[in-house]
């Protein structure tokens, strides 16, 4: 059983204007992704996995152009080179957008149908923030999502998506995908899976891929920052029973479609003000806010530096702010060195149409690194030690902080750019407070310009009737 594997993973938000290049990808080819950990479990199949490429990049703006057609051509080489096989493995996130093309998924997946010919099976693993369109159900025969947000099940959701192809070679059975699109797209910072009505509606999907005929149960919710027309929520179903997926498929979308009005922020929310004023006055701590507008984990640019300027207004202290991507600010604290006073003006630097800070810090830690792209630096000023970075990047873990001599623990009020808390943030913030800040993935997603967005959609249209119809893919004719 000979497969062959690769794929692209990035979400991007169209709201954006830095777009995404090669610099910025995480690129492994061959023999690099068997020895990655990202794709450890596939030694678990009694197959032989052929690698070829596979990139991935920290959410951000569109994709160059010039930079995904050379990413597509090197994964079809690499497919080309080792055919004959027996199936294909995708590893994708769902949310990419390429500059002067809608639906790259779409190009990229029909792309490697097209190559490989009809008779060979696709599988696909996904992003629930992913988009679907029905180009790209067409191109494939399974098809499995993360059922989790933060995403704790990556691994599983892959390997829900081998195993069914494996199931497939061996047994000779060919299953097939059908879908429900839902006119609804809602950011995941509403969606969360750990809270209700997304939990409930989650724990629904090992109870509809439980029948016989069914061995995948899907839901999307999509990806909003999107301006495009696949952008939606939908319910995906891949098996062999027809009519058992149409009905789970259908019971799916329902359900989502009922919830609708229900979704909301987990914890606290408001404005840079009224947020900043919280955290000061919280008599527990470490207080957690997280700059939503313009988080890097969701398509944010991650260099404004509006919630910097507000947390100086108001005088905070004990604050650990991880950060602000600005190279040039970055450079300068290296080129000065630890205990130098410098007069910065820090943000603007990747997206000049947002406002930058201007203020006088001292460089306190510098991390030790050879490589320019990954410099990081700790500046103080006043009450507030801020991270600034050489690229956009998240602060998630623990370890993001101690490596740069940090403590999170012993903080009053820490900053990061983020949605939804990571898993490692979450159980220390006491009290959690999303800040609705403005930014490329501005969480007032009413006033969000759209061109390209199919309509009706909810919540951008309300008082509309809507009733699921399961779609099959092409390859199930």
């Amino acid at each position: 059983m000979r497969i062959v594997f690769g794929g692209i993973h990035i979400e991007c938000s169209t709201y954006n204007p830095v777009l995404s290049r090669d610099e910025n990808f995480r690129v492994q080819r061959g023999q690099e992704m068997l020895d990655a950990p990202y794709f450890a479990f596939l030694k678990e199949y009694d197959a032989e996995f052929v690698p070829t490429f596979h990139a991935r990049c920290i959410p951000g703006g569109p994709v160059e152009r010039a930079t995904y057609e050379g990413y597509k051509a090197e994964l079809l080489a690499g497919i080309k080179a080792a055919l004959p096989v027996d199936g294909v493995y995708l590893a994708m996130h769902g949310a990419m957008f390429v500059e002067g093309m809608e639906d790259a998924e779409g190009d990229w997946i029909s792309s490697v149908r097209d190559l490989v010919g009809p008779d060979i099976p696709i599988s696909a693993s996904y992003d629930l923030h992913g988009n679907l369109s029905q180009r790209i159900i067409d191109q494939l025969d399974m098809y499995s999502t993360y059922r989790t947000a933060p995403h704790i099940d990556v691994t599983e959701t892959m390997q829900r998506s081998v195993s069914m192809l494996v199931r497939a070679l061996e047994t000779g059975e060919r299953p097939h995908v059908i879908w429900a699109p839902i006119p609804v797209v809602l950011p995941g910072e509403r969606t969360s899976t750990v809270d209700q009505p997304a939990a409930g509606l989650y724990a629904m999907l090992p109870g509809l891929d439980a029948p016989e005929g069914i061995w995948d149960a899907s839901l999307n919710v999509g990806y909003v920052w999107a301006d495009e027309p696949r952008a939606t929520a939908a319910a995906i179903m891949t098996g062999t029973d027809r009519a058992a997926l149409e009905a789970a498929a259908t019971q799916m979308a329902q359900a989502y479609w009922d919830a609708r009005d229900d979704f909301a922020f987990g914890p606290e929310t408001g404005t840079i003000e009224s947020c900043v004023a919280t955290a000061i006055a919280a008599t527990s701590q470490p207080a957690v806010l997280a700059e939503s507008g313009d988080n890097p984990t969701g398509g944010g640019v991650g260099d404004r530096a509006e919630l910097l300027a507000e947390l100086v207004k108001q005088g905070a202290t004990g604050v650990i702010f991880a950060g602000i991507a600005d190279r040039p600010a970055t450079d300068a604290a290296y080129a000065a060195g630890v205990g130098a006073t410098l007069e910065l003006t820090v943000g603007g630097w990747l997206d000049n149409s947002s406002d930058s800070f201007t203020g006088t810090f001292e460089v306190i830690f510098i991390a030790e690194t050879d490589v320019a792209f990954d410099r990081q630096a700790v500046l103080r000023i006043g009450g507030i030690d801020l991270v600034v970075t050489a690229r956009r990047r998240p602060f998630h873990n623990i370890v993001d902080f101690t490596s740069l001599g940090l403590d999170p623990h012993g903080a009053k009020i820490i900053a990061v750019k983020s949605g939804y808390l990571s898993p490692e943030l979450a159980p220390i913030a006491n009290p959690s407070l999303m800040v609705l800040s403005s930014g490329a993935v501005d969480q007032f997603i009413e006033r969000l310009t759209n061109t390209r967005r199919s309509r009706p959609i909810y919540p951008f249209d309300k008082g509309f009737d809507f009733s699921p119809r399961a779609i099959p893919s092409a390859r199930a004719e």
